[in-house]
C-alpha cells in the first residue's frame, strides 16, 4: 500500500486538524447554571445548545479546519458524559476529584453495575445535530477509548468476576456504538484516551502498581479491546485515538515520551492515525515514530499548545515538522494542537480569541508545509 498524498486527500485525518473541545461561551455557561437552579427546561437548554454549536460550526470553517466539532458543548466532561449513557454504566458523586498539577477537578466517577451493552445513546441525536450543521465538512465525533470505563472507572466484580469476560463485553458494546454511530452517518471518530500517556509515566506506573494494577497487564488488555472494538469497520469510517497527558485549567498529570508504549502502539494499533502531544519537553522526542510502520498510519501532531494564548513561532513548529519527518514520511504527518482548549467546561487559560487565533495558526501552518 502506498502513502497517501493528503495535499490532495479528502478523508481523515487533516492537514489541519484539531482534538475536538472548544471553550464553552457564556451563554452555555449561563444557560447550565439556569437549568441547574431549575430555571430553565432542558429543551430550553437544547435549544440554546444548539444555537451555540451552529455559530462555533460556522466559526470553525471560517478558520479554514475541514473536520468540525460540536466542541463538546453538550458535555461537562470529555469521558463522563459519555460512559454514564452506556448500558450497565452508573455515575456517581465521587469523594473528590482527579487530581492535577496543583488542581483538582470537581468530583465524579463512574460504576459498571449491570452487564455492558450499547442502545440508544444520546450522543447519537448530538451527533445528528453536528452532522446537519457541518454541511459540505466533515463531521468529527470524539468519544473517550474503551480503556477508559475500566481506567477511570470501578467494575463491579459481582457482576464481572471475570476481567476477561469484562473486557469482551467493552470491546463488543464499543463495536456495537461505532456501527451505530456509523448508520448514523459518522465518519470520523476520535477516541480520546490518558491511559496510555500514564503508561509511558513511571511515576505514574508505580502509582498504578499502588494500587494493585499491572501496567503490562493493562497495556495488553487494553490493546486487544481496542482493536477488537474497530475491527470489521467499513474502509470509508476513519478511526483515530488521541493520548492526552491530561488537561484541565491548563493544567496536565503525566509525563514522559512515548517510548513505552510506542511499539504496542504504533504497530499493533489497527487505527488510522494518532493524535500525539508534543507541545512541550514533557512530551519526549520523535524517536518513538520509528515504530510507525504502516504508510496508512498518519500521525497529528499536536505541537501548538491549546494551554495559552501566544503564538508559537511558524518557523519553530516547521522545524519540529522536518524533524518528525526523519522518522514517518511527511505525507503521513499533519498538525493540530495538542489537545483540546476544554476538556472539561471550565476549559483552560485563554479567551475563545486567542482559540480561534490558535486554530488558525495550525491551518496556516499546515498550508505553508503541504502545499
Amino acid at each position: 500500500m502506498q502513502a497517501i498524498d493528503k495535499s490532495t486527500q479528502k478523508t481523515a485525518p487533516f492537514r489541519a486538524d484539531q482534538v475536538g473541545s472548544l471553550l464553552r461561551s457564556e451563554a452555555i455557561k449561563n444557560a447550565r447554571l439556569k437549568k441547574a437552579a431549575d430555571e430553565i427546561t432542558a429543551e430550553q437548554l437544547r435549544e440554546i445548545e444548539d444555537t451555540e454549536i451552529a455559530r462555533i460550526v460556522e466559526k470553525q470553517k471560517e478558520v479554514g479546519l475541514q473536520a468540525v466539532t460540536d466542541g463538546e458543548f453538550r458535555r461537562a466532561w470529555w469521558h463522563f458524559d459519555f460512559l454514564e449513557d452506556l448500558q450497565g454504566v452508573t455515575g456517581y458523586q465521587a469523594g473528590s476529584g482527579i487530581q492535577f498539577q496543583q488542581k483538582q477537578t470537581k468530583s465524579r466517577s463512574i460504576k459498571v453495575t449491570s452487564k455492558l451493552g450499547f442502545d440508544k445513546h444520546p450522543f447519537l441525536e448530538d451527533f445528528k445535530y453536528l452532522q446537519q450543521t457541518a454541511g459540505n465538512h466533515t463531521a468529527k465525533l470524539t468519544i473517550p477509548s474503551p480503556s477508559m470505563l475500566h481506567f477511570r472507572g470501578e467494575v463491579d466484580k459481582e457482576v464481572y468476576p471475570d476481567q476477561d469476560e469484562f473486557f469482551a463485553d467493552l470491546a463488543q458494546t464499543y463495536k456495537k456504538g461505532l456501527q451505530a454511530f456509523y448508520d448514523a452517518g459518522c465518519r470520523y471518530v476520535q477516541l480520546d484516551d490518558t491511559s496510555w500517556a500514564y503508561l509511558c509515566s513511571d511515576e505514574q506506573k508505580e502509582q498504578l502498581r499502588a494500587k494493585g494494577l499491572d501496567p503490562d497487564y493493562l497495556s495488553r488488555k487494553y490493546l486487544e479491546t481496542l482493536n477488537e472494538a474497530v475491527s470489521d469497520r467499513p474502509d470509508d469510517f476513519k478511526v483515530t485515538m488521541h493520548i492526552c497527558r491530561g488537561n484541565f485549567r491548563s493544567t496536565w498529570i503525566s509525563s514522559g515520551g512515548y517510548e513505552p508504549v510506542a511499539e504496542k502502539l504504533f504497530g499493533h494499533l489497527n487505527i488510522d492515525g494518532f493524535f500525539l502531544e508534543y507541545d512541550n519537553d514533557r512530551s519526549g522526542g520523535f524517536e518513538p515514530l520509528r515504530y510507525v510502520n504502516r504508510p496508512d498510519l498518519n500521525i497529528v501532531l499536536g505541537l501548538i499548545t491549546s494551554k495559552f494564548g501566544e503564538l508559537e513561532s511558524k518557523d519553530v513548529i516547521k522545524r519540529r515538522i522536518e524533524e518528525a519527518s526523519r522518522y514517518v514520511d511527511l505525507n503521513q504527518l499533519c498538525l493540530s494542537p495538542q489537545c483540546g482548549f476544554a476538556s472539561t467546561e471550565e476549559g483552560n487559560l485563554l479567551t475563545e480569541e486567542q482559540q480561534w487565533d490558535k486554530l488558525r495558526h495550525v491551518v496556516e501552518i499546515s498550508n505553508d508545509v503541504w502545499k
